[in-house]
């Protein structure tokens, strides 16, 4: 598992290494892979040359899947069109043939293919009822993006990097009993892609009733980024947590202040801030407050103000 701090930074594809492990990518014309216990295997469609349904045979047909201990699901051909819908039937019909899985992403996808908000993505329940033994998820996209309540034991790590986060997926997450879960993290976007999410519907993920383990939250790239601020400074989650992310979003001066005048996080080992819209009088006043803490606050944006006081900012990711 990666250190609960670690950042990940938004335009990463998983194209060389990922949970851990170096990358090995299998076309059907590619040979066997003789180690596949040491690799994260990544599948994808090649454009003209076949689809990711043949690339899945040949891994099937060509690698002892039983000892896989990662996949990485890349583009499948006209993935802005075509939803994931048959690629997460594909791996939940299939899953006895991977019994040491344990690490999953799908959507490794560069906007070179398709722009985050492009993606089509489908309900990604069945994964998780097909592989209790998972214990990393990540998904990235968040158009058509479902999932359901259900109960995993093994997942540590939950990941959904969106552009726009449906509200529904995330109340399902805070209706989710998750007692292994050490690492969250929720790009919220904004509502022109599907980020209609409240702080209302974070808030049993806040409390952390169902979330006993964790030690890392990321609630980042939103555009209410001040609002949810204000509601992590009094969370009871937060008291148990190493590190914190709100970056990515929209976060101001009010978002700070509220920050610094709720609970105590000096016990965080990091705060990540990183592209936000402090003034230069806020940020060392954010990094003096927590001594001992390594608070990322880099990529300060500035706010684009026009003539009639209207005032522009932007999260890191959306289209």
């Amino acid at each position: 598992m990666i250190p609960y701090g670690a950042r990940f930074d938004e335009q990463n594809r998983y194209e060389d290494t990922y949970a851990g492990l170096p990358i090995v990518g299998i076309a059907p014309e590619e040979q066997e892979i003789p180690d596949p216990a040491s690799v994260a295997v990544r599948i994808s469609s090649g454009w003209d040359d076949y689809e990711i349904e043949e690339a899945f045979d040949a891994l099937l047909a060509r690698v002892d899947t039983a000892k896989v201990p990662a996949l990485v699901i890349g583009g499948w051909g006209n993935c802005y069109e075509t939803s994931s819908e048959h690629l997460v039937g594909l791996l939940a019909d299939n899953a006895a043939w991977f019994p040491g899985l344990r690490s999953l992403f799908v959507g490794a996808i560069s906007s070179d293919e398709a722009e985050i908000s492009w993606i089509q993505q489908s309900d990604v329940t069945p994964l998780l009822e097909a592989f209790p033994r998972l214990e990393r998820l990540e998904v990235r996209g968040g158009t058509g993006l479902g999932l359901r309540p259900v109960r995993h034991e093994s997942l540590r790590m939950l990941r959904f990097e969106t552009g726009g986060l449906p509200a529904k997926v995330v109340r399902a997450i805070g209706a989710c009993d998750l007692p292994a879960l050490e690492h969250l993290d929720l790009w919220l976007g904004i509502q022109e892609y599907g980020g209609d999410a409240t702080v209302a519907d974070l808030a049993p993920i806040l409390s952390g009733d169902r979330l006993p383990t964790l030690r890392h939250l990321g609630l980042q790239d939103s555009e209410i980024q001040d609002e949810i601020a204000a509601a992590v400074a009094s969370a009871p989650v937060v008291a148990r947590l190493e590190s914190l992310a709100l970056s990515m979003g929209m976060l101001t001066d009010a978002g700070a202040e509220a920050l610094l005048g709720g609970q105590p996080l000096t016990h965080l080992n990091r705060l990540d801030l990183h592209h936000h819209f402090l003034t230069d009088a806020m940020v060392p006043r954010v990094t003096e407050a927590l001594p001992g803490v390594e608070v990322d606050l880099s990529k300060q944006e500035e706010a684009r103000r026009f003539g009639d006081g209207d005032v522009w900012r932007y999260v890191a990711v959306s289209e």
